[in-house]
């Protein structure tokens, strides 16, 4: 089965203390007002038609990186002290991050180094390379890259920002669900991209502060889904990394993970794991129907929709995380290639 149910998945979250808060995320929406975009939420008339309920696509692909990344890293970056910035900065990634951090890094003046794995698709590196930072290709597996970010950390003494286990990169993810209460205020579904969980616990604890009784549905792939390993396994857990058409889903949580593990473990109330054959319908389909170029991982939502594995009950929000594929991968998809 790819589809883990609700009453196997959520825990009792009443008097449990998380790691983020709304207040939290509410704080890092004043931080990152004006340095990113404010998304919009737009209709999907197709998809609205296939389920027989209203339909709604984030467009987290009209960030100025093309991915939500850059909110979660914009909070961290702003929150640190002069002396943490001058430092420099460093991270791991599969990708989007990595750029993220790089962006904002250059807007504030400081210097970053940007570590990734030999999986990493060759126009991310370039596009992160663009911005001026220093580029790390270590190993196989972003758990390969974070090893030489701890290393750096200790030669160096650069100053960490985490993909996603991190409580500041949390609440700046997490303004995306704000955004949705404010667009669609009567949201009963909300499809994400999961991987380490930093996108999917920031709008769950927006959303269910918010609007307690929205589902909250994980979406990722069925190669290396790390997060459903884990939840799965109750603890953390190491799995293999794959080459995946949602490449941006790959790597690990952490073994160590003390933030995103424990709130989408509480959070959130289903997770969904596709093909690659359905990942890529998903690129299709909001290529045709909405005009919209997403990379694989930015697809699972609408993959997971039109592979009948979601059943909606009112109106839902599926959130498009990024549009950094390659352009030749897109078009072979488009034109019915192999995924």
């Amino acid at each position: 089965m790819t589809i883990m149910k609700s009453e196997e998945l959520t825990r009792p979250i009443e008097n449990q203390q998380l790691p983020v808060c709304l207040a939290d995320v509410e704080c890092a929406a004043g931080r990152i007002r004006g340095r990113v975009a404010r998304t919009l939420l737009v209709r999907s008339t197709s998809l609205s038609q296939l389920t027989g309920q209203s339909v709604h696509l984030k467009l987290e692909t009209r960030q100025p990186i093309g991915a939500f990344k850059l909110r979660g890293a914009t909070n961290a970056i702003v929150s640190l002290d002069e002396a943490a910035r001058e430092r420099g900065l460093v991270t791991a990634s599969t990708g989007n991050h990595g750029r993220a951090v790089a962006y904002a890094a250059q807007m504030l003046g400081i210097s970053s180094t940007i570590c990734m794995s030999s999986l990493v698709p060759a126009n991310k590196i370039q596009a992160i390379k663009a911005l001026g930072a220093e580029i790390r290709i270590v190993g196989i597996s972003q758990d390969d890259a974070q090893v030489e970010v701890d290393r750096l950390v200790a030669d160096r003494g650069l100053t960490p920002i985490p993909p996603f286990d991190h409580a500041d990169v949390v609440a700046g993810q997490g303004t995306i669900g704000l955004e949705i209460v404010e667009d669609l205020a009567d949201v009963t579904t909300v499809l994400i991209p999961l991987s380490g969980g930093g996108l999917a616990a920031g709008i769950a604890v927006a959303l269910k502060a918010l609007k307690p009784h929205a589902r909250i549905i994980g979406v990722s792939m069925e190669r290396g889904a790390a997060m459903h390993a884990s939840i799965t396994a109750g603890k953390p857990v190491a799995v293999r990394e794959e080459e995946t058409l949602a490449d941006s889903l790959g790597g690990g949580i952490g073994l160590s993970n003390r933030v995103t593990f424990p709130i989408c473990r509480a959070l959130l109330d289903d997770i969904v794991l596709l093909t690659e054959d359905e990942i890529a319908e998903g690129i299709r389909h909001i290529a045709r129907e909405a005009g919209e170029v997403v990379e694989g991982a930015g697809a699972v939502g609408v993959g997971a929709i039109l592979a009948g594995k979601v059943e909606l009950f009112g109106p839902a929000v599926v959130i498009l995380s990024g549009c950094n594929i390659d352009p030749d991968v897109h078009r072979n998809i488009i034109a019915g290639g192999a995924a």
